[in-house]
């Protein structure tokens, strides 16, 4: 039974289920709607500007800055500043298209060099894995690399526009053209925007850092899976499996949750407008020594202290100690002393990390194992120990256990991994040769189903909110453009035009962001795949086949390491495939059109009847792909529920189904538990 749990556990965890698995649980995080939905807006925002453009001009040079503007090239006519911000914006869009469209195609590649990749990697030579992976793992490379030179080139666009309509802005509040609550309306939209850029540079200190960290990790998961084998006590072998799948399980969790990083910082940003001093205290960690790179880091921690604390229920049942079982009369020492070692070492490595919530709940939850083991190693040796002793461990263990899968079930929702993982491949190979005796593995698939269906549920409620999110967002934008549209040409104002043009940089911010995040998924990319080649690599070539405790050795480990590693950089570059070909998508079918229009209508002569023809066509046009972009997020919104709902039926359908019925006492216990890791996150300050 455990070995069919097991094989029947894989196969729900092929590679295009964890594809799709990670596009569903990202999809709150990663989702396009939020940042196109302004596209049409922008554009119509922009078209209105020209139209204004051909009103009365005047100079706003008259208290220009030193050293003159670095981005407004005619300060002396505002009419042709505003035509300036057109053209720039008229310049983001069209790179944009261009820049997503090659990117869609590049990403379309990954996926069969996986295949070659995963091909070199069973193939049982040393040397064909060491001749011919680093290939594989370059072309991945070069792909990213180029990914984050178009992304980068498109996001210095609108931020070109961006720069434009900020001087623009400064310049009129320098001219004194704002009084009263116009001033400080306007003063306050400025230092919104530089909290935004702020909030930017933060983003890239902090991608720079988890760069640092996912490197800095994997060198030591091979030291700590070398130390651990090494102390690994004799005819251990599925404890060892157990221990080695716990530090893939932490290295799957790190590199997860720092790809989720790249959109946090973006979707907190958005509430800028509302939220400044929440937002700025947000992104600098003010009240916390840890950012959110340590604590993805720590949360990474859940698969190993959960694999230990697994290792100790092989001799307490429910009633008792198996005190015969848990102290080797042969080596003289009790065999949960290996589990206290691992606690200590995962408590050493925490040490090295800032403090803050998390990290004191794991490091509590190391202090109670060792506890545990301490308390068992003192009663070991005689056999026994009092009734009401025996009956208080019991009940530690079975509390540790408890907070151990809360921990984790938060770990799952911090780092955005899915619940039920695949086991890498060599590990996968060499435990299907042995089977499983423990009745543990029953209990974990009920708790990874029960994982599975409140993060489904939790992403669904997520992704509701942020489509509710889009919509707000969307009417405010429309508000604007529609009282524009009704103003008569005498009724324009000053005032009025300014308006458009804080909406107007709201507006492309929004969709500025979404390629300050492209260029960090595809940083992320290149960064796992130059750690790949540079640390686990090395490894491996460097490793020296030795006699070990298990018959899995180090030379599979670093094996099993460089699959995660690639697979981890597919699975983001697939994940950005889906993103570019919507894009792509939506771009050719609501916005170059209206682009093209946009740039007929700067060309044209504003006295003539064409020109207003024009201007209304290109309002047609942008209310007729607004309308089409929200049709879009309807159907992706269903789209995206069925998907969850047959990701969960599969699940449950076909692992259920071979699983015995979990008793009513732990079925209740791994609900409480699973709910406790999931509710306690603070879903606003990623919405």
């Amino acid at each position: 039974m455990p070995s069919e749990i097991v094989k029947k556990t894989q196969s729900l965890t092929t590679a295009q289920d964890m594809r799709e698995s990670t596009q569903i649980i990202m999809k709150p995080y990663a989702n396009w709607e939020e940042y196109l939905t302004p596209a049409p807006l922008s554009i119509a925002i922009l078209g209105e500007l020209v139209f204004i453009s051909s009103k009365t001009d005047f100079s706003i040079n008259k208290n220009p800055p030193k050293g003159g503007y670095k981005y407004i090239k005619y300060p002396e006519s505002f009419r042709a500043c505003l035509m300036q911000v057109c053209n720039s914006g008229w310049w983001a869009f069209n790179e944009a298209h261009k820049s997503m469209d090659q990117i869609r195609l590049h990403t379309s590649t990954v996926p069969d060099y996986m295949k070659t990749a995963v091909k070199i990697l069973f193939h049982a030579d040393d040397e064909v894995v060491q001749a011919h992976l680093p290939d594989q793992l370059q072309n991945i490379e070069k792909i990213a690399d180029e990914c984050v030179e178009l992304a980068n080139a498109a996001e210095e666009k609108f931020t070109d526009v961006i720069k434009v309509i900020q001087e623009l802005l400064e310049a009129c509040v320098n001219a004194e053209h704002f009084y009263g609550e116009e001033l400080e309306k306007i003063k306050k939209k400025l230092a919104e925007t530089k909290i935004r850029e702020e909030a930017s540079q933060e983003a890239n200190k902090r991608s720079k850092k988890a760069m640092k960290t996912m490197e800095r990790e994997l060198q030591e998961a091979q030291e700590n899976y070398k130390k651990a084998m090494d102390s690994l006590p004799s005819a251990w072998a599925v404890v060892g499996m157990d221990l080695v799948g716990g530090f893939t399980d932490s290295m799957t969790g790190l590199v997860n949750g720092l790809t989720s990083l790249v959109t946090q910082p973006i979707a907190q940003m958005c509430k800028a407008s509302t939220k400044i001093k929440e937002t700025y205290d947000y992104i600098t960690s003010a009240d916390d020594a840890a950012d959110e790179v340590d604590k993805i880091n720590i949360y990474s921690k859940s698969g190993e202290i959960l694999k230990s604390i697994e290792t100790i229920d092989c001799y307490i049942q429910n009633k008792s100690v198996d005190w015969k079982e848990l102290y080797d009369q042969k080596e003289k020492s009790t065999r949960t002393n290996f589990a206290a070692d691992q606690f200590k070492r995962i408590q050493d490595s925490l040490a090295k990390l800032p403090d803050c919530e998390a990290k004191h709940e794991a490091v509590r939850l190391c202090e109670t194992g060792i506890n545990i083991c301490q308390q068992l190693a003192t009663y070991a040796p005689e056999g026994k120990c009092e009734m009401d002793i025996e009956q208080e461990i019991i009940s530690n263990w079975k509390e540790l256990n408890k907070s151990a899968r809360v921990f984790d079930s938060k770990s799952k929702s911090a780092t955005k991994t899915p619940s039920i993982t695949p086991k890498p491949p060599m590990m996968y190979k060499q435990e299907n040769n042995q089977e499983s005796t423990r009745q543990k593995v029953s209990e974990n698939a009920h708790f990874r189903i029960e994982q599975t269906r409140a993060q489904l549920d939790k992403t669904r409620e997520m992704y509701e909110k942020c489509v509710e999110n889009m919509e707000k967002n969307q009417k405010e934008l429309t508000d604007i453009l529609t009282t524009m549209r009704n103003c008569e040409v005498k009724e324009i104002d000053f005032n009025t035009t300014i308006e458009m043009l804080v909406k107007g940089m709201d507006a492309m911010g929004k969709v500025k962001e979404q390629w300050e995040k492209m260029v960090r998924f595809f940083q992320m990319v290149s960064n796992i795949v130059k750690v790949s080649l540079s640390k686990t690599l090395h490894n491996f070539v460097a490793t020296a086949d030795k006699t070990q405790k298990l018959s899995y050795n180090a030379k599979m480990f670093s094996k099993d390491l460089l699959y995660n590693q690639a697979f981890q950089a597919s699975n983001i570059a697939s994940l950005v495939h889906m993103i570019s070909e919507t894009y792509t998508e939506v771009s050719n079918k609501y916005l170059m059109d209206r682009v093209s229009s946009l740039g007929k209508l700067m060309a044209m002569d504003k006295s003539k009847p064409e020109f207003e023809r024009e201007r209304l066509q290109l309002q047609n046009g942008c209310d007729d792909a607004q309308r089409g972009i929200l049709r879009l997020v309807i159907q992706n919104k269903k789209a995206f529920e069925r998907s969850t709902d047959a990701r969960l039926e599969k699940i449950e359908g076909e692992l259920l189904a071979i699983l015995p019925a979990a008793a009513p006492e732990e079925t209740k216990a791994i609900k409480e538990a699973v709910q406790a890791g999931f509710t306690e996150e603070e879903e606003d300050a990623y919405i």
